[in-house]
């Protein structure tokens, strides 16, 4: 009776799902399957997903139109070799002291090596996402990280290989 009521709305309608939750939860086995395919070669023709599916093509093509019309897709992506372009990858968690968290972020901001800034809770303030040509080029990186006034410790994880 109580999930009842935490259920609804203040105007006794039931919850209704987002637009997310509803596009995931009309995801049948072919849909999921056809996903899975997708995320091991996106650049995989119509027929060979048809084959290997054991449907017509037309299935393939119609159910592909709807998952990216829908947005259960949204998109596809290039997977780079490890030794394509730069090559030492790493994860920097960051603590920050008291208010200077603002100012931090300027400065990380202005290191290219730095891809992308997260905040987050927890031990650490923020997450960093690193790209370093060489391992030279890396510890430049985090001595520059470390000197940031503001930066009261970090712990770096490089990162080895990628699983997707």
């Amino acid at each position: 009776m109580a999930g009842d009521r935490a259920a609804r709305l203040s105007y006794g309608h039931p919850a209704r799902p987002s637009p997310t939750e509803r596009i995931l939860t009309d995801l049948d086995t072919l849909d999921r399957q056809l996903i899975a395919l997708l995320r091991e070669d996106g650049r995989a023709p119509i027929s060979k997903l048809a084959q290997i599916l054991d449907v017509s093509r037309a299935t393939v093509q119609a159910r592909l139109d709807r998952l990216l019309d829908t947005g259960a897709i949204l998109g596809f992506t290039v997977r780079a070799r490890e030794s394509a372009g730069r090559h030492v990858r790493a994860i920097a968690m960051v603590e920050v002291e008291g208010r200077s968290t603002a100012a931090v972020i300027r400065l990380m901001r202005g290191i290219p090596e730095i891809r992308a800034l997260h905040t987050t809770n927890g031990a650490w303030d923020l997450v960093a996402e690193i790209q370093a040509a060489d391992l030279p080029e890396f510890d430049r990186v985090l001595r520059e990280l470390r000197s940031i006034d503001g930066v009261l410790n970090s712990e770096t994880s490089i990162l080895l290989r990628s699983l997707s």
